[in-house]
């Protein structure tokens, strides 16, 4: 008989329990107290995201087709069936060859429920937002923050005391975790974390741990102030190249502010008096202007001549800048900088349509899966009826990942007619209605199409 840990630490007298070891580095004078957290998150919107045109681009494509893959809810039939299309899907991906599409297909018949898809169970998150938004904001916030925070809002008596009603996105850059008060207890197994606070201004509300589901990225940055509770944010590592790219950008606009290269007017020979030199700067200044009041412009006595004090925008080249910063923002967030518009596309023609798929199967996809595991976790099965249920995301169905039928049906007519699958299975491969027809369910072979049996029987003598 297998034992619970959980069950044994709470049976276990407390001079005989274990400590754990993990609890007593991390946690142990942390309760009660604020954790602490990357302090520049706050920067990766402000300076990122609202004004970064790279970094705004990015995530925003991101987010859009982050929301624009189909989701369903399917009720788990055979558990060891679903635990072998689970490591199926681990080990090979989202980029499926066409009979890894086809085996996909097979194991999801035997794992799910055939009683078609289940209703999400809320229509909409709340009153002001729908679930686009909140898979937009999901996104937004895991490429800014690393973290991504939902709180549910549920009656706490009644029939229905539990089951959430509405589902508010919290502001991951003003959220703070707290843990436990007097101490975390070294010799037991529950969550360490009270409850989160979103600090905004001179506000700042708590939210109950039970009520707030934290999707999180990988975190290697452990330390004693309850750092690695939250999740890496991915534009830590590009942080100098936003702000190279901030400042390129200002640059650039002052050069293009100032009409040229700054300078400085003198004489050659003997140098300009005051009076002279007044009035070529005001003349230059009411050029500037107006071109007509070039005619203003007077003479000198003097022989003149200009030098330069700075570089021309030619010379600086700071678009080969912007080009190497836009591409190690791509970098950390997981994008291809071929995909911004930018003036070398035009030359990848149709390489392009294999780009958009990897970003999809690399990126887009995993993302995904963090936040169905999540509410797989912790949403669904607050709902009454959606116990043992899954949510999936499916992104077979995206332009990008569409299967070449003409190939699909050429490997298909093959193992049909070989008697490998029948019927009735080549409709679900090609994602066909199923037929109850028991002749769909008979396995045949090319010749004369006749039953498998049939087949093994017949010596296929003629008379």
């Amino acid at each position: 008989m297998k034992l619970d840990p959980r069950t044994w630490f709470k049976n276990s007298s407390s001079e005989n329990q274990a400590t754990n070891k993990f609890y007593e580095q991390f946690y142990k004078m942390l309760g009660g107290y604020y954790t602490s957290y990357d302090p520049n998150r706050v920067t990766y919107i402000d300076k990122g995201y609202n004004i970064n045109p790279t970094v705004y681009s990015v995530v925003s494509q991101k987010s859009r087709k982050s929301s624009s893959v189909p989701y369903c809810v399917r009720k788990i039939e055979d558990k060891a069936e679903h635990s072998k299309l689970k490591m199926f899907q681990r080990a090979t991906g989202n980029d499926l060859t066409i009979q890894q599409k086809v085996k996909k297909i097979f194991l999801e018949s035997k794992a799910y429920e055939d009683k078609g898809d289940m209703p999400f169970p809320m229509e909409k998150p709340n009153p002001t937002q729908t679930w686009v938004e909140v898979i937009e904001l999901y996104n937004t916030f895991m490429d800014t923050t690393g973290n991504f925070y939902l709180y549910m809002f549920a009656p706490t008596e009644g029939m229905n005391a539990g089951q959430p009603i509405e589902v508010y996105v919290l502001p991951s850059q003003y959220t703070e975790i707290v843990l436990k008060n007097n101490s975390v207890d070294v010799k037991s197994m529950e969550n360490p974390i009270s409850h989160y606070l979103v600090i905004v201004g001179g506000s700042c509300v708590e939210f109950e741990q039970e009520n707030v589901i934290h999707v999180k990225l990988p975190n290697p940055n452990f330390s004693s102030n309850g750092e690695h509770l939250y999740g890496q944010a991915p534009l830590a590592a590009a942080l100098r190249n936003i702000q190279s790219s901030n400042t390129a950008i200002d640059l650039n606009n002052k050069t293009l502010k100032s009409g040229g290269a700054y300078g400085m007017i003198h004489g050659k020979q003997t140098p300009l008096n005051p009076d002279q030199a007044k009035q070529v700067k005001d003349r230059l200044v009411e050029m500037s202007v107006d071109e007509s009041n070039l005619a203003k412009i007077t003479a000198v006595t003097h022989e003149m001549g200009f030098t330069r004090l700075s570089l021309t925008t030619a010379e600086m080249q700071p678009f080969e800048y912007l080009n190497y910063d836009q591409k190690q923002i791509c970098n950390v967030l997981g994008w291809d900088d071929k995909l911004l518009n930018n003036d070398a596309g035009s030359n990848y023609g149709a390489y392009l349509e294999t780009v958009r798929k990897k970003v999809i199967t690399d990126t887009i996809m995993p993302s995904l899966k963090l936040l169905a595991n999540a509410l797989n976790d912790e949403f669904l099965p607050r709902f009454k009826g959606y116990e043992n249920t899954e949510l999936i995301f499916d992104a077979s169905e995206l332009p990008e990942m569409q299967t070449d039928m003409k190939e699909l049906v050429s490997w298909l007519n093959d193992v049909l007619d070989r008697g490998v699958i029948n019927r009735a299975e080549y409709r679900m491969a090609i994602n066909y209605a199923n037929t109850e027809l028991p002749i769909m369910q008979e396995y045949t072979v090319a010749q004369n199409t006749i039953r498998l049996e049939d087949a093994l029987n017949d010596d296929f003598t003629i008379e």
